[in-house]
């Protein structure tokens, strides 16, 4: 899969481009139908699979909102490759692009530009300066500068339509399984094990310290799996200040079930499966060493 950062890099295209555009954040279901229909008709038609995509997020441009992401641009990319596209354009929210007009955006980029034959959107898209248009606006468009232009539904589960939006909800939660309902597999976070206090260690429950620069990171004691380079390891993580030891600064600390080795260096990458608890303040440490206990036995319980 080929990445380029800006409208600029993007080469010419002589047999023409099926387009995708849209944040993707998360590569959710509703995203993944979308990139199955592009997937669908670039191979029908012989054109190049392509997606836009913008970061940051539009609405920290827009609105001024802090809107936090599901997943790190580089995971974002992953998810676009692992679905198959050929190439991703990254395209930063700037001035420039929020100027453009909905006619500008058709005909300079779309059409002169990527050389689309179609552009594929969710039925809710909005383009244009101040969002003035949408999948209706945007078939005209396509009917003027000769490019098909295909509005998908989107998904539901449970009676929900399924957004990046209502992701983040329920990982604010906490409810790691409800997400991972939504995205078609477990929320993942990744970062680099690092040294911590070693007090995991010291209450005979040993722990790899995460440092991780996704933005949503769910509060409380999880089942997750710690994926490395060569291993997916069973464990058990807390995500919290550690409020019994008098802790503030938020951690990601997880306790691998019957590993011996050295994670310190390494990159993890941690998949949440299962909520077990909130985390608490215990009176004492053995109190505390009782419960992670029950936690890790839960945790066994799970995984057999």
């Amino acid at each position: 899969m080929k990445v380029f950062n800006g409208f600029e890099e993007v080469p010419p295209i002589p047999r023409g481009a099926v387009v995708a555009v849209g944040n993707f954040d998360g590569i959710h279901l509703g995203h993944r139908k979308i990139l199955k229909h592009v997937k669908k008709m670039a191979a029908k038609k012989g054109l190049f699979s392509l997606v836009l995509t913008f970061f940051p997020h539009p609405a920290r441009s827009l609105n001024k909102r802090d809107v936090p992401l599901i997943q790190t641009l580089d995971q974002r990319l992953e998810g676009l490759r692992e679905a198959g596209v050929k190439g991703v354009v990254v395209v930063p929210f700037g001035r420039g692009v929020r100027r453009l007009s909905g006619r500008a955006f058709a005909g300079r980029v779309l059409k002169d530009r990527f050389q689309a034959g179609e552009v594929v959107v969710g039925e809710n898209f909005r383009f244009g300066k101040d969002r003035r248009c949408g999948v209706a606006e945007l078939a005209r468009l396509g009917r003027e500068f000769s490019f098909d232009v295909h509005g998908v539904p989107p998904v539901e589960k449970a009676g929900e339509i399924v957004s990046s939006s209502l992701i983040r909800h329920w990982l604010a939660k906490g409810n790691v399984e409800k997400a991972a309902e939504l995205l078609g597999r477990p929320y993942e976070i990744e970062g680099c094990v690092v040294t911590g206090e070693s007090r995991g260690r010291v209450l005979g429950f040993p722990t790899a310290n995460i440092h991780t620069t996704n933005e949503i990171i769910p509060r409380g004691i999880f089942v997750t799996l710690a994926v490395t380079a060569s291993k997916s390891l069973p464990s058990v993580t807390n995500v919290g200040i550690g409020p019994t030891f008098g802790g503030s600064r938020l951690a990601v600390e997880t306790h691998v079930l019957d590993h011996k080795g050295n994670l310190y260096g390494r990159t993890v990458k941690l998949r949440f499966l299962k909520k077990l608890r909130n985390e608490r303040k215990f009176g004492t440490s053995e109190a505390l060493i009782a419960q992670i206990g029950r936690d890790v036995a839960e945790a066994r319980r799970y995984f057999r």
